[in-house]
């Protein structure tokens, strides 16, 4: 398994990778600017080549961007929507710039305007960014959520639709979240929910669809629709939902990736990497 963490970029993008060494990854999950942002600085050449020898140097992959949260696709305010297609297709033109083969994206939220009217509003937004070839062939990971607020994608039968609606479905696949899946009703606890939850995401998407997994306990329990993570083992969903994971050969080279509470020594993450290495049979 490639397990990693969220690596900050603060001081450049490639200063992410020794910070990643310093916790052990193998490799890491960045933004590709200031995610509070709308639109990031253009990229230089030179912060492109010291970002790919970077990567060479270390041999950190597949890595994965997280895009800006205040974008949302799903919006029927046209003012937002529209800022929000810009600004993805910014974040997608910047992966293609750096080498990224992901982009991963919390599908919208409706905010009262109804689930099937905010993924109808998501699924024209994207089929414009695919459409006109925007990111060339990086791939969108829509990201299975809680489910807070009106926010979508917290059942498998949502991304279902993202991607059946996609004139481009091959540029769709999906990132799964732990935490988020249990607090969306999801159970990965024992062997046996596990089993049972990843044959309904085979029945409902396609186990193939699958390209990256970020790896965080929960603070809330099943169902509670409620996203707080914490550390590998210390939450709602315990080491036994984690070795499932880790242990199935069917997701073996994915990146898999923590987006657990650190601070900035990153003991945390060297912590919680080890922790999931010592679970691997």
């Amino acid at each position: 398994m490639k397990f990693g963490a969220h690596m900050s970029i603060s001081g450049g993008l490639h200063k992410a990778f020794a910070l990643g060494e310093q916790a052990g990854c193998d490799t890491i999950q960045i933004f590709s600017k200031n995610q509070q942002q709308w639109r990031g600085k253009p990229l230089g050449d030179a912060e492109i080549a010291q970002f790919k020898a970077e990567q060479q140097r270390t041999g950190f992959g597949p890595l994965v961007v997280h895009d800006s949260y205040l974008i949302n696709l799903a919006s029927l305010k046209d003012d937002l929507w529209e800022k929000s297609i810009a600004a993805f297709g910014d974040e997608l033109e910047r992966c293609a710039a750096l080498g990224i083969p992901y982009l991963v994206t919390h599908p919208g939220a409706h905010t009262g305007a109804g689930e099937a009217a905010g993924l109808a509003r998501e699924i024209t937004a994207l089929n414009r960014l695919l459409d006109a070839g925007v990111g060339g062939d990086v791939v969108i990971l829509l990201e299975t959520t809680a489910g807070q607020g009106t926010c979508l994608g917290y059942r498998f039968e949502h991304l279902a639709e993202l991607i059946a609606g996609a004139t481009h479905p091959e540029r769709l696949a999906v990132c799964v979240d732990t935490c988020h899946m249990l607090a969306a009703g999801y159970d990965i606890r024992t062997p046996e929910a596990y089993t049972a939850t990843f044959a309904e995401f085979d029945r409902v998407i396609g186990l193939g669809k699958i390209k990256a997994f970020h790896l965080n306990d929960s603070q809330k329990d099943l169902g509670s629709r409620v996203d707080r993570h914490t550390h590998i083992g210390a939450g709602c969903i315990g080491l036994e939902g984690f070795r499932a994971i880790v242990n199935d050969p069917r997701f073996q080279g994915l990146p898999m990736l923590l987006e657990t509470p650190k601070g900035d020594d990153l003991a945390e993450d060297i912590a919680n990497l080890a922790r999931l290495r010592s679970l691997i049979a």
